[in-house]
């Protein structure tokens, strides 16, 4: 990992971009959030985060990177039509991509669904974003049909306790 560009879309608070950092990975994190952005600022002050769309960032990227990968983040928000083309284009060959997030929430309910994010303020509106839901297999068929190999999906059970596992899909940039 040490030296590899690395690049986090949805980087929220910066939590798994620090730890690449701290492992070697020359890394640099995007999120629409100002918020979300300062928190990382306050506790890893040296990390690089930008302040952008997964979509406008990938678009003017001037790098390409050996691993692309969203947590809970970008890839789940982020119509597949527009990201993967994107995703592929700044990764080198051979390069990874990797996502996660829920699994969908309902049977039958796939593609772009309604999500109800809560406010980070108290007494704020709830704010409403489309989400893409797919089971792994169709996941598949899609970052397959965007030019990727060796593509695979699996739903994580949850940890004792927890309701729901975590869906985590991976693919190689030919």
């Amino acid at each position: 990992m040490t030296g590899a560009r690395v690049l986090d879309l949805g980087c929220g608070s910066g939590g798994n971009l620090a730890h690449l950092t701290a492992i070697g990975a020359d890394a640099v994190g995007v999120d629409i959030s100002p918020v979300q952005l300062a928190k990382a600022h306050e506790r890893w002050p040296h990390l690089d985060v930008r302040q952008d769309t997964a979509e406008s960032f990938l678009a003017t990227a001037p790098h390409r990177y050996a691993a692309v990968y969203s947590v809970f983040g970008a890839a789940w928000f982020t119509h597949p039509a527009d990201l993967l083309p994107l995703v592929r284009a700044r990764l080198q060959p051979g390069g990874v991509y990797a996502f996660s997030h829920n699994p969908p929430a309902l049977m039958g309910c796939y593609g772009a669904q309604a999500s109800q994010m809560e406010p980070l303020t108290k007494g704020e509106e709830p704010l409403y974003v489309r989400r893409w839901d797919y089971e792994p297999r169709t996941w598949v068929e899609i970052v397959e049909r965007a030019g990727f190999t060796e593509v695979t999906a699996e739903v994580i059970p949850p940890p004792a306790g927890k309701r729901t596992g975590t869906l985590l899909v991976r693919g190689i940039r030919a």
